[in-house]
Formats: C-alpha cells, structure tokens, sequence
C-alpha cells in the first residue's frame, strides 16, 4: 500500500468530508469500507478544490484535502485564511517544497514528514490537532518517500480515536499547547513518541557545527554519530515553531549552524527554516554563524557523507554570507543550474522577480526588465518607455481582437472560415483573459490558418499579430524614488490610463533609518493615491513579513482587469546587508503600522479593502484589533489621585495636608507588615478605583500596599515581589484592557516558549476580574465574560506562580455591581496575608469626584493656565482635564497610532476637540470664514457641525488651544459652557420655510443661553489674557450654578411645530412654540426630563422622553428653564454621575411633585399645555422662500464632517460661498447646513457656487439623507466602536436593499454612535446602532419617526452580516404590507418584530423582539 494510500485512509476514517485531488485509481479506492465515515470526492489534478472546501468547511466538522502534489496550493491561497479557524487538514505530497510551504503564514499548524512511519503518523495527529484546536493543518511529506514497513492502527481504533472528545485545556491555550495536547493524544493511542524536534548526536561529545533539515536521511544521522564535532537537529514541526524546544537543543559549544533544506528553485532569498532558525538564535550571545544550504540525494556510504559534511562546513568558512547555496550531494539534473543563477537586478529585490516568474512562468513579462538594455539602450528601463510599451501592447491586442472579430463576421457571410477555426475564434474571443485556455485557443488558430489560409485580409494581421494570443501577465518594475513625484514617476499616468498593467514598487528604506531621509522631499503614499481612483489594484507586501500574503497580493493584482499598484517592502542599504538586518526591520516596520499590509480589490463587492497587518488590527480591535478603537490616560506611574491632588484647589489642598501626619503613621505601621503589590489594568476608570480602595484598606490593615499600572512592572520586577494582586477589567470582546496588554503579551509569550519564569520565585498571586455577564448575551460568547482575569489567573499558575487566594469575580449585573464578587474576595486575600484579625475602625477616605474637582477648583480655574505652559507633556493635569470641558474643550489622542507611539516610547498623540457655543446654530459668512481658518491653521484640516448646533474642531494641540479659542472670540462666539456640568448650547428650529417664527424662537434661544451662562470670569482670564481687579481682592461667584455647578450636563432645545428637527423630547428642558391665529409666536409648551445617555447592561440607566410640564408665554421662558435647571441643581444625584441626569431626578421624585417644586420656585403656574402636532424630525432639503422673499438652501452635508475630498470639496466650496454670501448660515441639529437669506439678486451666484462643487447634490437616498453619527474613533476617547467613519459604508449596502423594495426615497431614520452616550440621539430613532466593541453594534428598533417614542433593544450584540441578514427580510416585509402613510418605526411595532416603549423606566421591558422575532438565549 503506498504512502498516498495510507494518508488517504487515516482521512477517510477520521474525517467527515475528505477530497481527493490528483491521486491515482488505487489510493481513491481505499475510500471504502464498512468503518468509513467520510464523504469522500474525487478530483482530477487540474480541478480547482477551493469552491468545494468553501462550502464544506465549518467549525462542526473535520474537512480533510489530499493533494497527490503541491500546486495545488498555489490556486487555494485567497480561500485558505478564512478556513484557518476551521478544523481543516491538507495532506500533501509535495515535489517542490518551496512551493508545498507558500501557505506557511496562513495555516496555524504545519507538520513535516520524513519517513513512511512518521507520514502515516503525522496524518492521525493532524486530524486529531484539527479537531482539537478548530484550526487548520498543513501535513507535508516528499513524494518520493521511500517505501518501508509501518505499523498501522486498526480501522476501528482511528475511528474510536476520531469520536474523543477534546481534553481540559487552560482558557485560550496557545498553538503549542494544542499542539502538545493532540500530541499526548496520538501518542497514547498509536504507542510511539511524538516530538516536534529529534537530535542526533555522538555521546558526551561537545559538537562545532549543528546540522538542522526537515527530516534527514540515514547516511548523515551515521555520519554525525561518527563525528564528535557534528550534531543534527531534525524539525518536525514548522508552525508554530518551537523556539524554546529548539534553543535548548544547541548545545552551548555550538559555533555555527547550517540549515539544509531540499529547495532546489527557491522564489525567495532565504528559505522558511533558515529563517526560522534564525528568528530563534538571534538572541542567542555569543552570536552564531547561520548558513543555508541545498540539500541534494546523497551517496549511501555514511564516510562519504561524513566527508561531504565537514567539506560542507569549510566551504561556508570561506564563502560570503551573500553568495549562492552550496549543495550537500547531487542535485536533480533539472536542478543544477537554478541555484546559483542570478539575474541582473539588484540581489535584494530579486526575491520578487524570483517570486514573479514562480508565480506566472513563461506568461511573465516585465516591460521594463535590464535585458531590454542591451538592445534598446538605457531609456528600457524608464517608467515613460516601460507605459509606452504596454499602450503599444494593448494596442496590439485589441488590434488583434478586431481582426478575430472580422473574421468571424466573415464566417457568417461566406464560407472562408471552417467550423473548426470558427469554433476555435470563438473560444479564444470567450476565454482571452484566460492564461491557459488563451494560449491554447490561439494555437489552434494559429496552426489552423497556417495550414489552410483563409481569404481574408483578417488572415494577415491575426498571424502577424500572433504573439499576442496568450493572456500574458505584464508588470513594470520601479523603486521608491517613484514615490516622490508621482507624476513624473508615470504612476499617475498608469492608474489613470484603465490599462490592464500591473506596478510593484519596491520601497527599500529601512524603518530605523527613515527620519534621516532629506526632509525637502517628501515620499507620497502611492497606495492611497491609487485608491483615491477606485477602478484601481492596490496590494501593499513585504515579502520577509508574509509570503503567502505576497503571493495572495500578486496572483489578484494579475486577475484584476485594470491597472494594479502593488507597494513591496524590502528594507536594505547595500548589497551587503545581512538577512537578519532585513528580517529585523521588516518586523518593525510591520509591527509599528509604519508599513501596513492590505488589499484593496474594487470588485469585491463584500469588502473592498483587506487588512492584514495583525499589529494594525490588533490596534482596531482595541477597535479597526478591531478593536480601536481611546480609554483612560495611562502613564508608566499613574498615581491619579496624587496628580489630582498637585492641580486641586487651595481648600482641597489644605484639607489634605491634615492627613499627611496620618499617612506618615500608616507608613511607619506599615512597615512591619507583609508586602503588597496591586497592579490594575482599565479602561473606563472602574478597576482602578478599586485597585486604589484595595490599596487604601491595605494600608489600614498594616500591609506595606504599593500601587501600578499593569504594563509598568514587567515580569523582571514581578519576579522580585512576594504577593501581587491584579486588578483586571474587561475590554472589547474578552480582551485586556489598554494599559495592560503588553503585560499580557508577555505572559503569553512566556508561556509559549515553555519558561516558568516565576517557578524558583516566592512570587504569590490573586486575581479579581471585572466584567459584565450580560454584556454579550448569546451563549456562544460566554467565554469573554471576565475573559482577562481568568486567562491571567491560569497563565500565572502556568509559569510557576503560586496562587494565595482564588480568583475573584465581579459582574455588573450583580445587585451591587461588582462590589458583590468583591466583598467575596477582599476576606481571601487578607487571610492569606495573615492580617484578616486586624480590627480598622477608621473609615476609608472618600474618593476624588468631579464633585471634589469642581469645589476645589477656585470657579473652574485649577491650575488649566499652568499646565498650558508645561511644554513636557501634549496632556493638562487629569483634574484639569474635566474642567477644561466647562471651557468648551475635551482633551483627546489619536487612537489610530496610540499604539505605535507607546512601542516608540512615547505618550499618546495628545490633542483637544474645541465645541463652540452658537444658540440657534446660526452664523454670518465672516464667522465661517473664520471658523474654516482655525480648522486650517489651528486644527486637523476639517471641522465638524454637530447635532448640538455647533461648530466643533478635532486635532488642536496643547500650544494652539489658546490661540484657537482667541480666535474663535475675535469672530464674536465663544466656547464657554459649551461643554460641562452647566447648561449647553441652546437649540432652535432651523426652519427655513417658517422664516418670522424662527427669527423670533431664535431671539429666545439667545436669550435663555446668556441667561443661563457661569459667570464665572475663569475663561476670560485663562484664554483671553484679561485680569481680575486687584489680584484677588475680588472673589468670584456663581449666583445661579453656585461653586458645585450642575450634578451633570444640561440641555435646552426650542422647536417650531410641525418640525422636531431639535428632537425636542430628548433635552433635559424643551420649549415648544405655539403660533396665535395670526402665526406669531404666542408662548411656549415647556417639556422636561429628556436624555439619552445609558451605561450598556445597567438597567439603573435608560433614555427617557420628556413630559410636558406646561405653557408659558415667551418673556417667562427663560425663568421657567432657570428654575427647572435649579431644582435638579439642588436635587440631582451627585454621589453617581450614571444617575445624575435630570431624568432620573424627576423618575425619583415623580413627575407631580417635580412640577410642584419647579411651580413653587417660580411663584406661579404653568397653564395648561396647547395642542401641537409634529410630523417629522428630519431636514428638508433644497430650496425654499421664505415669508419675506428670501431664498433658503437646505444642504446634506454627511454625518456633518466639513471637508475636502475627491469628487466633494466641500469644504472648498462652502468658502467660496462665504466671501460672497450676504446672508447667514444656520447649522442643523440633524448635522446639515442651510445657506439662509439669499436675495434674488445672489441666486444665481449661490446656485452656480452650489452647482460647481457638488454641494447641490441632493440625489441621495431617504435613508441616507435620514441618518446621522457621532465623530467616535479615531479621538473620541468613550468610543468603544466606529461611527462616522462606518456608518455611510453600512447605508451604501442597506440602501441598495431599500432599492430593491422600491423604498429609495422613503425617509427611514437612522442612527449610529460608537458608544451608549447617545450624542446622534440614537435611541429615539427608527433603527439605530450603538457600540459595544469594534464591528459590534446594540441594534434598536421601533424609534417614533418624529422623534416622539423611543425605541427598543431588538439585538444585543450585531455584526454588519447580521445586521443585513436581519434587516433585508424587515425591509422588503414592510415595503409589501405597510399601511399608507406608515413609518419604518411604527410598522416593526405593529408587525411584531418590537413592543412599543411607553417611558424610560419600560425600556429594557420587551427587549430581545417579540414572539417568533425574540432572540434565542
């Protein structure tokens, strides 16, 4: 039975699907059997496998492919990633293993076999690695294996052994520990020893050179036996390398090591064990030689090769690293010439022409190869020569294709043309694209004409043009000097020209030493100005990085038809640099972002654009790795209270100067008491709130408690401590928080190099976790709750750590929060401690609040104008921070490179979002210019039109934020209170139609914002230079706000029925204008109690419409909000900022009593409410007139984002529209733009202006035109996923749905933030998505259209395949059976899909859908 036969049984009985491609009749026929459990298919050796393992692969079932040869593999490499988490094994019998190991970086596990026992052997352990791991598995053996005896297990035993049941593993076990536990596995059951590395070796001896193959034969394990000098290393195990195994196996006398691989043609300059190996002895001091070499047949005498052996040694003594391979033997005779050949490009780069040619043989063709020199001089190889070469090409083919045309239009005139060349044009016209069947076709036609000519002038140019038949694949090769001007360079000419040609420039800077390129030039990036054009291939490779990534990139590069840009990574300074130089900044660059890797494939109608950098995903996932995507300042010593402290005010600070003779007690106490370490890793603040309590309760206990980030002790230090406690929230789906993953990815990668480095230590740990059970619902993601506890809790224990106390494990869902888990865990670890007797009668000290901040900071001065002059840092002072938002300011950083700059050693890209306060969102042209020049000069470029009215301005650095903010005072507004415990800025119906009524709610809005604004003169001296009298002489005050100011923000909006454009129930205050019979502003319905921010899976927290309260006639307006705004002042919630809001402070006293209270404040009562009716809470877009002959231009401006891009230069236009506009300009709450009071005489010029930059385009879908989204990632610091970067890519695929069902133009409400504070107001829209983790969305349902109810949780946890597969059935169902008249968000209430929310308190009452449309728990 052959080998081939025997890896086709152990399938067959193992496997539920096996495939069979290219193996011969007899190893089929083993596919038969009483015991047989697999569907087995067979496939011919040039069939494609990759739709049928599509379709078969499934985390359910064990899907095997036997590959009789490894080309195969080339064709599966765009399908293998996504079958990488899928039980999946490829057995194959490779004749060319360079070609077998292109896969390399994509399969999790690859096994190698060397004898017929150790393939049959391999074959049962990578089934049952499969089924152990869910992951793939690459088995390789030659296929020219010697045949020799095995011993087989009986078919029942494989089948018995394929039921068993995958055994414990600690949580998330890494490769190497499923590797291990498959290994434990197989070997019990087959009775043999499997080890992933073998060594041979002469005993006692004290070997020079170590020999490492993939398998070796007989003769050099004799040789090494026989020679004290010489070891060998035998690798069994590819991926995941076991470097620590490995490392050990290198006998400290080891001088040097030869690498002996049978890869005769190799597409790359160094093999994948040679560079494995050097991977792992790079650390290794004293340094050793690595070398490669070919690995020929060898003579079966063991003297002979013995002999050949140290010939082999002395030889690479004397030769230079860069020159070719030596050979141990004989190579094959078709071989002999491929391994020291070279071609004349420069060494370095010729690993991707070496890559070409394996990649497309005899179909390649570099249009500007250096051969070409030869005959036409040096303007061959110039990038104009090498695009006018491929025009004339192209030119030649089409000319070509014309003249098949004419010919087979002959044919149906006359009988020139036989069937047989007829058949034979009309396949090659069918299949020209095609690099097989082309060829094919075109020498039919070819021989056909030639030896029956037919009359036909056709007939001449088709043989003189005969060249051009087969499909060929044509590339132009350039550096990265093309990057600096692409113009000159040609790039811009080829992407722009839709020919099918493809581009690799090879960018050969080195990342450590890119600063030191000559500033005056500046290197474009190629990738993203190719894909500014769309209809264009972009692939961005590094070769020493990802091969098969590589290889993915250039075989879709030569599909795609049209031009294709692929940017080659290919760090080297001179010919001479050493591979381990390469591979070192090939890593940085990769694992920095500085060189991403993707694909951008605009026919890919999923997903255009492919990631495949793991460190930039990774980063969106803390997101993109995603995900992405802002938590808490970290610092490498973040004691947060001591810097609040330094930037308190002086009543705080004198306070704590009575405890520090205290603290020098607890101190000397301490001293005596066992030692404490607890270290925390958080995101949103909780976990190291509780480190901090820990810390304090320690030291009242007599412990020597020391306090720190997770990422700041590494495990050197940990190794030094006695008992450490870890504090861990949890981030994302299950993953650590920010400031603690590197301490994670230490750990891991301990553990996977098998080192125990706490096993000699007095190391003795406890873990509490900090999590949410509820927080992903759906059973098959129960592992991430507390995921991060748990798996440091199992990793410490791993590397020898002893536990002294369990682990502790709080959930937000317990009645008090994780406080529960934790009073079950504090006793532990004070028992283990020995101090559980100590008796603490002193209460704990009350932890710093915004509370605290805000009564401490002197009138919301801190110490802001200090740390505004401190240039060491981008950030101000933690406390200082939260009182820069009363001044209209959030502190920021971009999230997109935090971690790059943390791997440099530097802090976050600190930067401030500004918000300025505009009531009534209306400004003059003077003021816009004014705002789009500080965006310029000031900010990142563009600024945003906010659902608060307003003008808001991302990436203004510390140095510019006073200068920014004067500058916004020169044009008239400010940003005082545009942010903050305080009331914010005032909105107003825009409404463009009902021009006198909005002029006069306007008014109102003004006047009730300079009502209600601090009057503290803070701002004025911190950001305008201007001085208090007398130094301190005089003292502020707040006469409404008081020193404490507001439990939390406030908001106040004004609408003007029938519009709620404002989305009036859902501002804590609302005033609804009422007309008198003669359409003028008669007095106001007073509203209260709107919000919508909510805490995910905290049922104490919901959104709430507000109640009307009331009327009031205009002038008593401004009274009436004032005394609402006092009575949540004095009866809000100050001790949880999560229930601090005015909602729940009416919820909690009652809606009558509230009333009472705010009528007893005024002196007087509200009137009864008068009826209103709204109809709509969207913009209408396009021009209207107004009462007064003026002209009013609605623009859809998306997501409200002001910017310059290709095809919409917005941003542009609207300032070529400000010099010359004699109006105003009224910013919408819906984020849209309205040019306001156009005279006759001005329309032209504005309709003109609109027209020439786009901004007249008004062709968009209801939906589009319907939606809105909050800035999110990359700089809002709360944003758990993405928003406004997302969303108009998630309407692009549910408008096309919406066009299905005939609803293009139907107003459907849509809404997405990136988390649950609900600055886009999402829960009262008719679908809405709020953030929960990168790509992870909360999806609502059932919002009231006009903005009158809200909606309802309908799914807890949606993807966007999710969210399209739950709403293209909704969809179409309410395009068929909607009621006349009837909204989305009224219809999936009706339909059953969703209940309707009544109040805020039922919001979580019904969520999950109703009836059949109930999510499965």
């Amino acid at each position: 039975m052959s080998i081939l036969e025997q890896v086709s049984g152990v399938a067959t009985l193992s496997s539920t699907i096996v495939i069979n491609q290219g193996l011969p009749p007899r190893a089929q026929a083993v596919s038969s059997g009483e015991l047989i459990k697999a569907q087995v298919i067979n496939l011919s050796s040039n069939a494609d496998a990759g739709p049928l393992l599509s379709q078969h692969a499934s985390p359910d079932q064990l899907v095997t492919l036997n590959l009789a040869d490894s080309l195969p593999l080339i064709n599966l490499l765009p399908i293998l990633p996504g079958l990488s988490k899928t039980p999946f094994v490829i057995n194959v019998a490779y004749s060319n293993l360079a070609e077998a190991l292109a896969p390399r970086s994509i399969v999790p596990f690859i096994l190698h076999s060397s004898t017929p026992q150790q393939v049959y052997d391999h074959a049962l352990l990578a089934s049952r690695l499969a089924s152990f791991s869910g992951r793939s598995v690459l088995h390789l053996f030659p296929s020219q294996t010697p045949a020799s005896p095995i011993e087989r297990l009986g078919d029942d035993a494989i089948v018995a052994q394929a039921k068993q049941t995958k055994p414990e593993q600690v949580t998330s076990p890494t490769d190497l520990e499923s590797y291990d536990a498959a290994v434990a596995a197989t070997s019990a059951a087959i009775g043999r020893n499997l080890q992933p590395l073998s060594s041979t070796g002469a005993a006692e001896s004290a070997p020079r050179t170590a020999f490492v193959t993939l398998g070796a034969q007989t003769a050099i394990r004799d040789a090494v036996l026989s020679n004290p000098d010489l070891h060998l290393v035998e690798v069994s195990l590819l991926r995941p390398f076991p470097v620590a195994s490995f490392v050990q196996r290198i006998s400290a006398s080891v001088t040097k090591v030869i690498v002996l691989e049978p890869i005769y043609k190799q597409p790359i300059k160094w093999t994948p064990l040679y560079l494995d190996v050097i991977g792992a002895l790079q650390d290794r001091e004293p340094r050793l030689t690595v070398r490669s070499a070919v690995l020929g047949s060898l003579p079966a005498s063991a003297n002979d090769v013995a002999l050949s052996l140290a010939k082999l040694s002395d030889e690479l003594e004397q030769q230079p690293p860069t020159s070719a391979r030596p050979v141990l033997g004989q190579l094959p005779s078709s071989q002999g010439s491929t391994v020291s050949s070279t071609i004349s490009v420069p060494k370095h780069e010729s690993s991707y022409t070496k890559l070409l040619d394996h990649l497309f043989h005899d179909r390649l063709e570099i249009l500007n190869h250096p051969s070409l020199v030869s005959q036409l001089g040096d303007v061959a190889t110039r990038p104009e020569f090498a695009l006018g070469r491929a025009r004339a090409l192209v030119a030649d083919r089409d000319s070509l294709t014309e003249a098949v045309n004419d010919l087979l239009d002959a044919a149906g005139s006359s009988a020139v043309v036989s069937k047989e060349l007829h058949a034979s044009l009309t396949k090659w016209l069918a299949n020209k694209d095609d690099p097989t069947l082309s060829e094919k076709a075109g020498k039919e036609i070819v021989g056909s004409l030639e030896a029956h000519p037919a009359a036909h002038p056709a007939t001449a140019r088709i043989l003189e043009l005969k060249q051009h038949f087969p499909a060929t694949s044509r590339w132009i090769i350039g550096s990265d000097a093309w990057s600096y001007d692409l113009g000159a360079s040609g790039l811009h000419h080829l992407i722009s020209s839709s020919l099918n040609v493809n581009i690799l420039l090879i960018d050969n800077t080195p990342y450590s030493t890119r600063s030191e390129v000559d500033p005056s030039k500046r290197k474009k990036d190629a990738g993203l100005y190719a894909m500014n054009y769309g209809e264009v291939f972009v692939g961005s490779v590094a070769v020493y990085s990802s091969y098969s990534q590589s290889l993915q990139a250039l075989l879709e590069a030569d599909k795609f038809r049209g031009p294709s840009v692929v940017l080659a990574y290919l760090p080297y300074e001179t010919e001479d640099t050493p591979a381990l130089t390469v591979l070192k900044e090939t890593k940085l660059a990769i694992d920095t972002g500085y060189w991403p890797l993707y694909r951008w494939n605009p026919t890919r109608e999923d997903e255009p654009f492919f990631l495949e950098s793991e460190a930039v995903k990774a980063d969106l996932q803390d997101f993109l790795d995603r995900q992405n995507h802002l938590s808490q300042l970290t610092k490498s010593r973040p004691d947060l209270a001591t810097e609040l402290v330094s930037s308190l005010g002086t009543k705080l600070q004198e306070a704590r100067k009575g405890k520090a003779k205290q603290a020098y007690a607890d101190l000397l106490n301490s001293m005596e008491g066992p030692p404490l370490l607890v270290v925390f890793a958080s995101d949103g603040g909780n976990a190291e709130k509780v480190a901090k309590r820990l810390v304090n309760r320690a030291k009242a206990r007599g412990v020597a408690a020391r306090l720190a980030v997770m990422d700041s002790v590494p495990l050197e230090e940990l190794k030094q401590e006695q008992h450490v406690a870890f504090v861990t929230s949890t981030a994302g789906q299950g993953e650590p928080p920010q400031n603690g993953r590197d301490t994670f990815r230490s750990l891991n990668a301990a553990a996977t190099r098998g080192d125990r480095p706490f096993a000699e230590t007095a190391l003795k740990y406890s873990v509490f976790a900090m999590g949410d059970s509820h927080y992903w619902p759906r059973p098959e993601d129960a592992g991430y709750y507390n995921k991060p506890g748990k798996d440091l809790d199992a990793r410490l224990e791993v590397l020898g750590a002893e536990r002294m106390a369990g682990l502790g494990l709080g959930d937000d869902q317990d009645a008090d929060g994780p406080q529960t888990g934790y009073k079950l865990w504090e006793p532990t670890l004070w028992k283990a401690l020995g101090v559980d007797s100590v008796e603490v009668l002193e209460a704990e000290p009350e932890p710093i609040t915004n509370e605290n901040i805000k009564i401490a900071s002197n009138y919301l001065r801190g110490t802001i104008a200090e740390g505004l002059k401190d240039t060491s840092t981008g950030a101000l002072a933690p406390s200082d921070g939260q009182l820069t938002k009363f001044h209209g300011i959030y502190e920021q950083d971009d999230r997109d490179i935090r971690d790059e700059r943390k791997d440099a050693g530097l802090e976050p890209a600190y930067s401030f979002m500004i918000r300025v306060r505009m009531p009534g969102g209306v400004c003059d042209p003077k003021q816009w210019l004014a705002m789009d020049r500080i965006a310029d000069e000031r900010g990142n470029g563009t600024f945003k039109l906010t659902t608060r009215q307003t003008f808001q301005f991302h990436g203004v650095i510390k140095k510019h934020l006073k200068p920014a903010i004067q500058g916004i005072n020169k044009a008239l507004l400010d940003t005082i209170a545009a942010c903050g415990d305080v009331n914010r800025n005032v909105l107003c119906s825009s409404l463009p139609d009902l021009s006198h009524l909005h002029s006069q709610v306007y008014e109102y809005s003004k006047r009730i914002s300079e009502h209600l604004l601090p009057q503290t003169t803070a701002y004025h001296e911190i950001w305008l230079d201007k001085k208090l009298v007398a130094g301190d002489a005089v003292k502020d005050h707040e006469p409404l706000y008081g020193a404490y100011y507001l439990p939390r923000k406030f908001k106040i909006a004004i609408a003007v029925p029938p519009t709620n454009d404002v989305d009036i129930f859902a501002n804590d205050v609302g005033f609804i204008a009422i007309p008198d019979e003669k359409g003028n502003l008669s007095g106001f319905n007073v509203t209260a109690g709107g919000g919508m921010g909510v805490t995910h899976s905290n049922k104490k927290t919901y959104p709430r419409t507000a109640d009307v309260l009331g009327f009031c006639t205009p002038d008593q307006a401004h009274i009436v909000a004032e005394k609402i705004m006092l009575t949540q002042r004095d009866n809000g919630n100050r001790s949880d900022r999560k229930n601090a809001r005015l909602k729940y402070t009416i919820d909690r006293m009652g809606l009558d009593n509230f009333k009472a209270e705010v009528e007893q404040r005024l002196g007087w009562q509200l009137a009864p409410a008068r009826p209103f009716e709204f109809t709509a809470n969207v913009d209408k877009f396009g021009w209207t007139t107004g009462y007064n002959g003026k002209h009013h231009f609605t623009m859809f401006i998306e997501n409200g984002r002001v910017q310059d891009e290709p095809g919409k230069e917005f941003k542009t236009g609207l300032q070529e529209i400000a010099k010359v506009h004699r109006g105003t300009f009224r910013l919408t709450a819906n984020q849209h733009l309205i040019l306001a009071d156009v005279d006759d005489a001005d329309l032209p010029e504005m309709k003109r202006l609109l027209s020439k930059y786009g901004l007249d385009n008004l062709s968009y879908s209801g939906l589009r035109l319907s939606s809105s989204a909050c800035v999110a990632f990359p700089t809002c610091g709360l944003a758990m996923a993405e928003s406004e970067r997302y969303l108009p890519i998630l309407i692009d695929k549910v408008e096309a749905i919406c066009e299905e069902n005939g609803l293009r133009n139907d107003s459907i409400v849509m809404r997405m933030t990136g988390c649950p504070n609900g600055c886009a107001r999402p829960y009262i829209a008719e679908i809405a998505f709020v953030g929960k983790a990168p790509g992870s969305y909360l999806m609502l349902l059932g919002g009231g259209y006009y903005g009158q109810r809200l909606n309802k949780i309908y799914r807890e946890n949606v993807t966007e395949p999710e969210i399209l597969a739950i709403l293209r059935p909704m969809i179409k169902r309410y395009a068929l059976e909607r009621h006349e008249g009837e909204h989305f968000g009224d219809f999936v209430i009706r339909a059953g899909y969703i209940s309707a929310t009544k109040s805020g308190k039922e919001w979580y009452d019904g969520m999950g859908g109703e009836g059949e449309n109930r999510a499965r728990s």
